[in-house]
């Protein structure tokens, strides 16, 4: 989402509590998913990056190069890469010659850096055009729209599902065009389709969701001095404004076990109704100018097992802005 330097605090949740940190170069602040006393088999581990948001500047290429020499490098390696959205760092606004300069970054990259399966998740600010005086695009482009990243990626529509280990995965398109803009929703004809899609899952088959922008988020309050007029008010472009029908949908599916977001370059966690939120932060932090508020550059660890639980951890890996 587009900076804000007026915003304060990076909020770590669990339920109702709230617990501040971060982590240094090479730590991990550790996010359970429950409390048993023996584990269970884990079936994946998965390396959740967000808000990549490469370009050109800043050695955004080089920082995205250390982060998947970092990923790959555990002892304990990753099976999978789930990226969260905000690959690039702006096609909303940009003409066709800066937006394909971002996406041949990005591509270039990812092709000589990475070496793990990846599963892709679109954001805002992968969507080329909606600001057409901006971007001085027509809306009549080829490549309007989603399908630029979505030919990019390798996708024939900007939502799917897939299964690895025993879990089902939901990845959905949470950018809604609202004018010049977005806001986050999913459109009818997705809704109808994510209905169906957990209808059709087995009941004991564990899901996991995945979006950019986050269904429900502790962390969208603090993001910006949202209570100054009085009241907190949370933009719909920041959390999905139809939070409640997915609420409601997922309460009749409780094999829905965990919501993975990313948009806020926060972290946090979110407990409500069974179902876990976690907002997994940002690979670029603060568009790579440093740590966006306390939340240092880095990614999710989540660990899925075989009994539906989970573990979380936001890793950082130590990239320093560059000097300028």
């Amino acid at each position: 989402m587009t900076s804000d330097i007026s915003r304060r605090r990076i909020i770590q949740t669990i339920g109702a509590a709230a617990a501040w940190g971060s982590g240094l170069a090479g730590t991990a602040t550790v996010l359970a998913g429950d409390t048993r006393p023996e584990k269970p088999k884990r079936v994946l581990r998965i390396a959740h990056l967000s808000d990549i948001h490469i370009q050109p500047e800043r050695n955004a290429a080089k920082g995205l190069t250390a982060c998947l020499h970092h990923v790959q490098g555990h002892k304990d390696r990753p099976d999978m890469i789930l990226t969260g959205g905000d690959l690039v760092m702006d096609s909303l606004g940009a003409d066709e010659a800066r937006t394909r300069a971002q996406w041949d970054l990005f591509r270039s990259v990812m092709r000589a850096e990475c070496s793990l399966a990846v599963e892709h998740c679109l954001g805002n600010h992968d969507v080329w055009g909606l600001d057409r005086k901006a971007s001085r695009t027509t809306g009549n482009e080829p490549l309007y729209g989603k399908k630029w990243a979505m030919e990019v990626l390798g996708l024939e529509r900007p939502y799917r599902a897939f299964s690895r280990a025993g879990w089902r995965f939901i990845v959905l398109d949470s950018t809604f065009p609202k004018g010049s803009g977005y806001i986050g929703r999913l459109d009818e004809t997705q809704f109808e389709w994510l209905q169906d899609e957990l209808a059709r899952t087995d009941a004991k088959t564990p899901v996991l969701v995945v979006s950019h922008i986050p269904i429900l988020a502790a962390a969208a309050f603090l993001d910006g001095n949202r209570e100054e007029s009085g009241d907190w008010q949370v933009p719909a472009a920041w959390m999905h404004i139809d939070l409640r029908r997915i609420k409601d949908l997922f309460a009749r599916h409780p094999n829905v076990k965990v919501c993975l977001s990313g948009h806020l370059h926060l972290v946090d966690r979110v407990d409500y109704c069974g179902v876990t939120y976690l907002c997994d932060g940002a690979v670029c932090a603060a568009w790579w100018n440093g740590p966006y508020q306390e939340c240092e550059p880095g990614y999710a660890l989540v660990d899925l097992y075989a009994d539906g639980t989970f573990e979380r951890q936001y890793v950082t890996f130590g990239w320093k802005p560059a000097k300028v």
